[in-house]
């Protein structure tokens, strides 16, 4: 009978981590946390503070993982209305809205206390602004207001880049602005296929997605229109000469692969192609991050 009471309280004790977790949108947090990675590689050049670099990432993702679960509050009563979102354990109230609130807080301070203590101001205001862009204007306005609501509120995922390399160089300069550049525009190239692919749950949720307020061809367009924007924005690193022919290679190829499942998608008669796409911008821009990496590897090694 005591083990099995004893493992009853272990089990809901890992349910709640997994839940909290869950509130931090971890596969997003994860994402951001590659792209500021390697805003830190790239401007430290030869020499690697790796404690300054933990420190910049644990802080960092406490942002992101603070500005998602406010996401989570405000959006409780749309997320209960979504095939999508219906698990969410505020959905399920496995958590409530207060200590998701006070877990939001405690990550966000978390966070500022260690940028400020540890890294610089600097990036401590930046993430500060991403923190503000996502959670509360984003969330709380352009979501509901707008179908450009994920072009417009785009900078707050697009800066980790940036982050990173002001974390290592208490500086802004215009190859971490041009990362976040190609964030920027992969954005929207990014999330529109899922909106398209999970139409039916944004029009019960009366959430203005563009495919809800313009249609899915008008948005598989504007897809194409953003996935060449972004394949243009992607050479300016090697033009500035921040990189060089590997990364020039290994981005024209990628350009070829999203540049195609696009206009697959484009031109197809259903919305079959919709989530593939979608999954594809993620391996996308993740391979653009290694390959930016790679690159840089090469030249320090010879």
């Amino acid at each position: 009978m005591k083990n099995s009471a004893y493992t009853s309280v272990i089990s809901i004790k890992i349910a709640t981590c997994q839940d909290y977790l869950a509130l931090c949108k971890p596969k997003v947090v994860l994402m951001i946390l590659i792209t500021a990675m390697v805003g830190m590689y790239l401007a430290s050049e030869h020499s690697f503070d790796i404690q300054l670099m933990l420190i910049a990432n644990v802080a960092i993702g406490f942002a992101a993982s603070a500005a998602a679960v406010i996401n989570h509050v405000i959006d409780v009563n749309i997320d209960a209305k979504m095939q999508r979102t219906q698990w969410r354990p505020l959905v399920k109230q496995r958590i409530s809205n207060k200590q998701a609130l006070f877990f939001s807080a405690s990550l966000a301070t978390s966070s500022m206390f260690l940028l400020l203590n540890y890294i610089n101001t600097l990036t401590a205001l930046l993430t500060l602004i991403g923190f503000i862009g996502y959670a509360l204007i984003y969330t709380c306005f352009l979501k509901h207001k707008t179908p450009q609501n994920i072009v417009y509120g785009g900078f707050a995922g697009a800066i980790p880049p940036l982050l990173g390399w002001t974390s290592i160089t208490n500086n802004i300069a215009l190859e971490p602005l041009l990362l976040t550049l190609i964030i920027f525009l992969w954005t929207p190239a990014h999330f529109w296929p899922l909106a398209i692919d999970r139409l039916e749950d944004y029009r019960q949720a009366n959430v203005p997605m563009l495919p809800v307020i313009k249609g899915v061809d008008y948005t598989k367009t504007c897809i194409v229109i953003y996935t060449l924007a972004t394949i243009i924005a992607s050479l300016l690193p090697y033009f500035f000469n921040y990189s060089g022919e590997l990364y020039l290679s290994l981005v024209l190829l990628l350009g070829l692969w999203f540049g195609y499942y696009a206009m697959r998608l484009k031109m197809a008669v259903n919305n079959q192609l919709a989530l593939k796409t979608f999954h594809v911008s993620i391996y996308y821009l993740i391979a653009l991050f290694i390959a930016l990496l790679l690159d840089r590897m090469v030249v320090y090694w010879w």
